[in-house]
């Protein structure tokens, strides 16, 4: 219990910086998952009918997700520098794959004769690709989007090695220090607190998908 109630005294005492790290780790990947999901979409949309595009999509995706975390953040400092710019590019390209994949698999999963209907209405690819193929793979794409989240809310403390923001200023601070008195708290805030904004993100997620998914698809 007392090592309960050290973290908490250590967290009491350092709200306001737990507060800032908190809030620079969520504005880092609120800014990497628009940016991934505009890119991913618009990449789905573009290769979704072209077998040898899909492939080759997915396969720079999945090569890009294979590399290794410490790697990828640190081979953009000769060109970016440090801080929130290496940061931000390697975790865009780990955000890619998830909702890529779950595009191609939702738009290419809409009922043949649904579309076919539309079709029939008078509607023209472009239509129906943003009046019926979106909307009825949007549950899809969704899924992909809060994986997506969650995996860039993790390797966001990683951030911290090329300076970067967020919450992983504590877990750093932490091990450099283990051994010392506060260290392990120091772990336990940066790695709790990434726990909990990965959650409340992926709630906040579930709750858009709630309000805009009608009826008929969920």
């Amino acid at each position: 219990m007392s090592g309960i109630t050290n973290w908490f005294e250590y967290v009491g005492d350092r709200w306001s910086d737990v507060w800032g790290a908190s809030w620079d780790h969520l504005m880092l990947v609120i800014q990497v998952m628009i940016v991934a999901t505009v890119l991913s979409v618009a990449v789905g949309v573009a290769v979704r009918n072209n077998a040898t595009l899909r492939n080759i999509a997915l396969g720079v995706a999945g090569i890009l997700i294979t590399i290794p975390s410490l790697a990828l953040f640190t081979i953009f400092i000769p060109i970016v520098g440090l801080g929130f710019k290496p940061a931000f590019i390697a975790l865009l390209l780990y955000a890619i794959l998830p909702i890529l994949r779950n595009t191609i698999t939702g738009l290419r999963e809409v009922d043949p004769n649904v579309l076919e209907s539309a079709r029939g209405m008078g509607l023209n690819g472009t239509q129906r690709l943003i009046r019926v193929q979106l909307p009825l793979a949007w549950p899809v794409i969704l899924a992909g989007i809060r994986v997506s989240t969650l995996i860039t809310t993790g390797f966001a403390a990683i951030a911290t090695l090329v300076a970067g923001p967020g919450l992983g200023i504590f877990i750093k601070d932490g091990l450099r220090r283990l051994g010392l008195p506060l260290s392990m708290e120091s772990v336990w805030t940066g790695t709790i607190f990434t726990i909990l904004l990965a959650l409340a993100l992926d709630l906040v997620l579930s709750t858009i998908g709630r309000f805009t998914t009608s009826r008929g698809v969920r």
